[in-house]
């Protein structure tokens, strides 16, 4: 938790972070910090095709800010292309997914309330890429309202 009259930093290179095979993970602000208000957290990298399976969050949003590269955003049925500088809002209940363009990029991420990192150092346990598997996923991700979806 932030402690009153105190901020909270983190460094460059600082930061918990998980190695996810195609992408990497770093919390800036966890829900251990934020009392599970919210996460922010940056992912990056340099692989291009999905990055993740398509999945739903019904009791949270997720927000995505691109800070490099070039992503499509598969929200419900519609395709959204976007590079530096944007932003984009997933609604509860949405199902998404995220595809990198060549050479990968980076993006936060902004989930409320806060919690869903701990299911990606879980996922960096098994094998690479397996934020990608929908099985691995499944098993995993039904205990952090993120619901793998057909597509």
């Amino acid at each position: 938790m932030i402690v009153p009259g105190r901020g909270h930093t983190v460094m460059p290179g600082e930061g918990r972070s998980v190695d996810l095979g195609v992408v990497s993970m770093r919390v800036l602000a966890g829900g251990e910090v934020t009392d599970r208000a919210f996460t922010l957290a940056e992912f990056s990298g340099s692989g291009e095709g999905a990055w993740t399976v398509p999945h739903l969050h019904r009791g949270m949003e997720e927000s995505f800010f691109v800070l490099d590269g070039s992503f499509t955003f598969t929200v419900g049925d519609t395709e959204i292309e976007a590079t530096s500088g944007m932003y984009l809002l997933v609604p509860r209940g949405t199902a998404h997914t995220i595809t990198a363009a060549q050479g990968g990029g980076r993006f936060l991420t902004l989930m409320v309330p806060g919690g869903l990192e701990e299911m990606f150092f879980e996922l960096g346990q098994l094998p690479p890429n397996a934020i990608r598997d929908p099985a691995a996923r499944a098993a995993i991700s039904a205990r952090y309202d993120s619901i793998p979806v057909q597509s």
